[in-house]
């Protein structure tokens, strides 16, 4: 009977990996709706300088680079974006160096947005991250906010995308166990 139970959690666990691997986040639909600001969660590669893409496009009002080397300063980013880029990160770009992971993302996030004021934010992080970014970001935002998943894509490896379903099935754990 143990031996059963424990056969069908690794089957679902399984699933539930294969699952998680082939419906990875993927961009916003051209036509998403305008977003009064956009939360880029940094730790991944592209994932700035498609931030800053989207607040180019006009897709969002202002942007958040979230969880950033506390060395990092407006001014160095500016150097590192294109010229016509310049402008907008000295004008309409945050840096928030004091979340240092998923969760304080989030946190940070909701309070850059109350402070700001605003109602709808653009979440944008790699496909591979963004179910566990979205819900994190749910959890704390609750239905007081409009959230439009943008996933930057990528070709995670095996091991990221097993690191990341881990950390995704253990905090749903956690918040289901409310530990």
């Amino acid at each position: 009977m143990i031996a059963r139970l424990f056969a069908m959690a690794l089957l679902g666990y399984a699933v539930g990996f294969i699952l998680f691997a082939v419906t990875l986040g993927s961009p916003a639909p051209s036509d998403s709706a305008k977003t009064d600001a956009a939360i880029v969660l940094t730790g991944g590669t592209g994932r700035i300088d498609y931030a800053v893409g989207v607040l180019q496009s006009g897709k969002a009002g202002r942007l958040l680079i979230a969880g950033a080397d506390p060395s990092v300063t407006k001014p160095d980013l500016a150097r590192l974006v294109g010229r016509q880029q310049q402008r907008l990160v000295r004008c309409c770009v945050d840096l928030d160096s004091t979340s240092v992971d998923t969760r304080s993302n989030a946190e940070e996030g909701e309070r850059w947005l109350e402070k700001r004021k605003f109602r709808s934010v653009r979440l944008i992080t790699n496909d591979w991250h963004m179910r566990r970014a979205r819900y994190e970001f749910r959890q704390t935002l609750g239905k007081d906010y409009r959230v439009v998943p943008d996933a930057v894509r990528s070709e995670p490896s095996f091991i990221t995308l097993f690191g990341e379903y881990n950390k995704y099935v253990l905090r749903r754990v956690a918040v289901w166990l409310d530990i």
